[in-house]
């Protein structure tokens, strides 16, 4: 490479930027990494997936503490020491952020700070310096929905503020009841805020299980949580006392709060780079449409991530990211997107992989489930665990797992197994003949398809 060519250059160092990176590199490519950021890890390491998690803990932690007392074990209200917290957070942030700047210097992957834009089809200029490249990987993301009209006051967050952890609001409105708003709703409530949820479709996390949905709502309201959905926002107005929303639906009436988090999605960032000037079609909700093997249009420049569509998901890119390092080096490899896990790390988690009985049936897929309930796992119960439920989604036919969905402690940990048994194809039969430790959570997979095979002893 000269100082301004590269052989294959990155374009954002999220997830998946860096993952296409670092795979590129070990490849034996002489790889450029572009970014604005002075830290690697693009939102979800520095803005999103970690940070978040942090807090779900810290929420998770004062959750626990407060139902010791029905086991006999009283310790007290929490003292919130808010700097420390978020100090913790960030703490966390910078010690993976260090990490992958290690990563990158040890792989010889140069790092250039700087915002990128095509000027041609094989062209850069990043940040006033014109680069040239061989092969691009366009991993630029995704940034939160605005919804219009809105006034701009401080007091109203998108998913990114939040998570600063600017204060805890005495009455904090949540707008889009998806994983991001849920999430936020499980750490200010715990935090203390007085949290209401306003949800425009008729179920909370849209694309779930309907029954697994209802589980965590019944929660989360359990939690403190007030939770509309069927409802819209018509207005929204700022005073000096409060903001007052105005809403419509299932529940008519106003709603004041002291903040409010506008949750609706994210949209993707592929109309901010000029990509067009390097043929790369992108559509008019900043979508770049890839192949399986996440190339663009133009057959040099690949996209992965976000910026690619649904599911904007930080597992999805870090595949396509070694998709689309492979390809690039000449090796065969693709992502099939149908097994994309989602999780919601709320209290309890919610996970899902493959199937939901909904999408079958829209899909014309012959389909039959079963379930376990959690109130019959000894290792829940004995863990203090509240309601919970596992459900598998099976062909009638030849029995084999076309989807799960599970509602609980720890579900997102636990869905692997049931991911991977889609993935190998497995039936029924090979899960309920696997032996599972007892008492586990894990084994409520396998009671489930015992249930569906008619062999289960435990219900």
């Amino acid at each position: 490479m000269s100082d301004t060519h590269a052989d294959l250059i990155v374009i954002g160092a999220g997830p998946g930027g860096y993952a296409a990176a670092f795979r590129a590199a070990d490849l034996g490519r002489k790889v450029v990494l572009a970014d604005p950021r002075a830290t690697l890890g693009g939102v979800c390491l520095n803005e999103g997936c970690i940070p978040s998690k942090a807090l779900l803990h810290a929420a998770e932690v004062i959750r626990e503490a407060g139902h010791m007392s029905d086991w006999g074990i009283a310790l007290g209200k929490p003292r919130i020491d808010l700097d420390a917290l978020r100090a913790k957070k960030n703490g966390i942030v910078e010690q993976l952020t260090g990490g992958l700047q290690g990563l990158a210097k040890r792989r010889k992957v140069t790092v250039v700070k700087g915002a990128a834009t095509f000027t041609g089809e094989n062209s850069l200029d990043i940040d006033g310096t014109g680069w040239t490249f061989d092969q691009a990987v366009i991993a630029v993301g995704s940034e939160p929905i605005r919804l219009p009209g809105w006034p701009e006051d401080d007091r109203i967050w998108d998913s990114t503020a939040a998570l600063e952890l600017r204060e805890v609001p005495k009455r904090l409105a949540i707008v889009g009841g998806g994983i991001i708003g849920l999430e936020m709703a499980t750490v200010y409530a715990a935090l203390g805020s007085a949290v209401t949820v306003i949800e425009l479709l008729d179920q909370i996390a849209a694309g779930a299980d309907a029954e697994a949905a209802a589980i965590l709502r019944t929660a989360l309201e359990d939690q403190g949580v007030a939770i509309h959905t069927e409802t819209k926002v018509a207005q929204i107005k700022a005073t000096k006392a409060a903001l007052s929303l105005t809403c419509e639906g299932d529940f008519t009436g106003e709603i004041k709060a002291d903040a409010v988090i506008q949750a609706v999605g994210r949209r993707a960032n592929g109309d901010r780079i000029g990509a067009d000037k390097a043929g790369v079609e992108v559509t008019d909700r900043g979508i770049i449409p890839v192949d399986a093997t996440c190339r663009t249009a133009n057959p040099s420049v690949f996209a992965i991530g976000d910026v690619t569509g649904n599911p904007m998901l930080a597992h999805r890119a870090t595949h396509q990211g070694h998709v689309a390092a492979e390809v690039a080096s000449g090796h065969e490899a693709a992502l099939d997107t149908d097994l994309i896990p989602s999780v919601a790390y709320t209290s309890p988690e919610l996970a899902w992989v493959g199937l939901t009985p909904a999408r079958a049936k829209e899909a014309g897929v012959s389909y039959k489930t079963a379930s376990f309930p959690w109130a019959a796992s000894g290792r829940n119960l004995s863990s203090g665990g509240g309601d919970g439920l596992t459900k598998l989604v099976y062909c009638p036919e030849t029995h084999r797992v076309l989807g799960a969905t599970i509602v609980g402690r720890n579900a997102g940990e636990l869905l692997a197994e049931c991911g991977l048994a889609i993935e190998m194809g497995a039936t029924l039969e090979d899960i309920a003949l696997t032996v599972h430790a007892h008492p586990t959570l894990s084994e409520t997979i396998a009671f489930t398809a015992e249930r569906a095979l008619g062999t289960i002893t435990d219900l």
